[in-house]
């Protein structure tokens, strides 16, 4: 094997578009050596489902289009789905028993836009089940391994897809971010992935958890990567999805050089509270230092509602996941239970049988906040505060053109730590619950390491369609260090 194709797996999206276009390696080179690295790393649980024949057909159609000079961006470079986008030629489960073995007819438009673009599906990647956690314990048929240390979790719910970008298993990967499930496994992995403003990706083909909060972004370990992958995915699909916005696409690699001179910088203090690890704290202030060095001034601010924001999503995601999720009722498609004696007791083995314990938690949860009597004392109150959320950011970007702090209080914690302990995975989130909340887009980017050697991830929140200008903010930095191209200790060479 050439040295050029042997670490292909180092290459970021953009290294191994330019060598594909200028012919130094084939697209079903790429696809092969992907493959073979990800069947070589089944062991850390990343991915649920390949298809090889049809990998290397997209492969063959992407040489074929670069040999004939119509070419974009991204033509021939592979990338993975988060298996809450459904496809035609792979397995579609959502990490949930409910929807084992089941093939949709049609593609999301996320999985078009990519095939579109020329880039090549080498499988499906775990997650927690419907996207519902915060370490990849969740997922019915096995745990992700986070690749900086076996023992710990990836971070959820796309923890498969920051895994595999982490490892080298693929260069890039979907994601899916309704409280922060693109940003933290993102940072627990040491790598980049971003949350467009909500509405920019099309739902259209995501197997739903929260409607008014799902939302499609990109996962690389470069800023570079996820401009190019973003201005892909993103733009209307009015006739499809309904939450779609009438907004058209971008080239969001437009500004990444531009300059941070003159930047503010929002810190909020309530991301900075006594419930911020010592580590994480040290490792985000001297990201936020470099920043300074690049141009950029740093201004106090206040979000006073943060802490609200944990009942206040577990309030409105379960409600609609408890809505989203009465579509599984074993009648039309996906699980049905085997022994029952009428229509009723078939509902009730089927989703008892198929869905695990989380999702029956807030499914649950959900129908209660839902119920005669609660609804205005809980879900209409949460609504309300949720926009009140929204305002608090309004406010604060009259002070600041971008918001830094976090991604999570922590690094990555040990496999089994929490799981005993719903409410501490749910506090976990409270640094990307709000602009989740709120529609915006956010961002992960590699910033350092903490305890353990793990690493630890920079938030970046910006107000609504400003997704080039955090790109530009992660690329500057990624300019300035070297935190994005590192790798973890525990991968195996040769592989």
């Amino acid at each position: 094997m050439s040295s050029i194709s042997s670490n292909l797996h180092d290459l970021t999206v953009a290294q191994l578009a330019a060598k594909l276009r200028s012919k130094d390696v084939s697209a079903v080179e790429v696809t092969q050596h992907f493959l073979a690295r990800s069947h070589a790393a089944d062991h850390l649980g990343a991915y649920l489902a390949f298809n090889q024949d049809f990998s290397l057909s997209q492969a063959k159609t992407a040489d074929a289009r670069i040999a004939a000079g119509d070419v974009s961006p991204l033509t021939g470079v592979p990338i993975a789905h988060k298996d809450i986008f459904v496809t035609k030629d792979f397995p579609s489960t959502a990490g949930s028993k409910m929807l084992d073995g089941y093939y949709s007819s049609f593609d999301s438009t996320v999985v078009n836009k990519f095939a579109g673009s020329g880039m090549i599906s080498l499988g499906k990647l775990n997650c927690d089940e419907f996207a519902m956690g915060s370490g990849n314990e969740n997922s019915a048929y096995k745990k992700v391994l986070n690749p900086w240390d076996h023992a710990r979790i990836p971070g959820g719910s796309s923890g498969g897809s920051a895994a595999a970008v982490a490892a080298r298993l693929t260069p890039a990967a979907t994601g899916t971010d309704t409280g922060g499930s693109i940003r933290q496994p993102a940072a627990f992995c040491g790598i980049t992935g971003i949350k467009p403003t909500y509405g920019r990706a099309s739902r259209y083909g995501m197997i739903a958890f929260a409607s008014s909060l799902d939302q499609a972004g990109p996962m690389a370990r470069t800023a570079e990567d996820c401009a190019l992958l973003l201005s892909a995915m993103c733009g209307p699909d009015l006739d499809r999805d309904s939450t779609s916005l009438d907004v058209p696409a971008e080239d969001y690699s437009r500004s990444l050089n531009d300059s941070l001179e003159g930047l503010r910088i929002g810190i909020p203090k309530e991301f900075f509270s006594e419930g911020l690890s010592a580590d994480v704290r040290a490792t985000v202030d001297a990201a936020l230092k470099e920043y300074e060095k690049l141009g950029a001034k740093l201004v106090p601010i206040s979000l006073p509602r943060t802490e609200l924001s944990i009942p206040v999503y577990y309030i409105i995601a379960p409600a609609e996941a408890s809505s989203n999720l009465s579509r599984f009722d074993g009648v039309k498609f996906g699980h049905r239970a085997q022994n029952y004696t009428d229509l009723n007791d078939m509902y009730k083995k089927t989703r008892a049988e198929g869905f695990g314990d989380e999702v029956k938690r807030r499914i649950m949860i959900g129908t209660y906040v839902l119920s005669h009597g609660y609804y205005d004392a809980y879900y209409l109150q949460a609504q309300k505060i949720r926009r009140m959320i929204a305002d608090d950011f309004q406010q604060a970007f009259k002070q600041c053109d971008v918001i830094a702090g976090p991604v999570a209080p922590t690094v990555a914690w040990k496999l089994g730590e929490k799981s005993s302990d719903p409410v501490a995975n749910y506090l976990a989130d409270i640094f990307t619950l709000p602009a989740s909340l709120a529609g915006l887009p956010g961002m992960s980017v590699p910033a350092g390491f903490g305890e353990g050697g793990m690493p630890v991830g920079l938030q970046l929140i910006g107000n609504y369609f400003s997704e080039a200008k955090l790109l530009n903010m992660a690329h500057r930095l990624q300019q300035a260090t070297d935190f994005h191209s590192r790798k973890p200790p525990t991968l195996v060479e040769g592989i």
